[in-house]
């Protein structure tokens, strides 16, 4: 006999599922993660070098977010910083995917865009997407420093980044809502690094 939906049980179900990944989140092993990958991003734009951020779907929303919030600001006005979400330009993915196939839509970006020093923060919740491992293998090949966040088993993602946290689960949004806590947390601590004097 099938169990009747209830929609208060469900609402609740997600709310404790989120919660319990935020406490593993302030475990070792993530919080680590924040520190290492605030490091090098805040290292990369103190040598004047820039931040290329890509993912799909859910994940490119967070590519535009965070990139935003450092050309913008997170809470307190300071320098602009330079980040550049790949995934902003409708008509760079629709003629590279047209062209060459949407699997290096990502990689020709990288290719156009990336210069050594500069770091790639690419985000997968499945870390299997190829346009996502196709650019952080670009990176590489072009001296570029790797970020990557995924979910589930990390795939090729978390294999091929130089530096990678993979979210343990295998519900969509819940690791989309892992990821963009881990980001903030990066966000938050580069500006308390390259701005002290900032108001955090």
């Amino acid at each position: 006999m099938r169990t009747l939906f209830s929609p208060l049980e469900h609402a609740l179900d997600v709310f404790r599922e989120g919660a319990r990944l935020k406490t593993l989140l302030a475990g070792v092993e993530a919080t680590e993660f924040c520190v290492k990958a605030a490091e090098i991003v805040s290292e990369t734009f103190r040598e004047g070098r820039k931040v290329l951020l890509l993912g799909n779907g859910g994940s490119a929303s967070d590519a535009q977010h965070i990139a935003a919030e450092w050309t913008g600001r997170l809470l307190n006005d300071r320098k602009a910083l330079p980040a550049i979400a790949l995934t902003a330009n409708s008509s760079d993915l629709t003629a590279i995917g047209n062209d060459y196939g949407f699997d290096h839509v990502f990689s020709r970006l990288v290719e156009a865009h990336g210069q050594e020093g500069d770091v790639l923060l690419g985000i997968s919740t499945s870390g299997e997407s190829p346009n996502v491992v196709n650019a952080i293998l670009e990176a590489r090949r072009l001296g570029l420093t790797s970020i990557g966040l995924t979910g589930k088993t990390g795939g090729g993602v978390a294999e091929q980044a130089n530096l990678a946290f993979t979210v343990p689960s295998d519900h969509t949004g819940r690791i989309q809502e892992c990821h963009i806590s881990i980001l903030h947390a990066i966000c938050e601590i580069v500006d308390q690094t390259l701005f002290p004097d900032s108001g955090l």
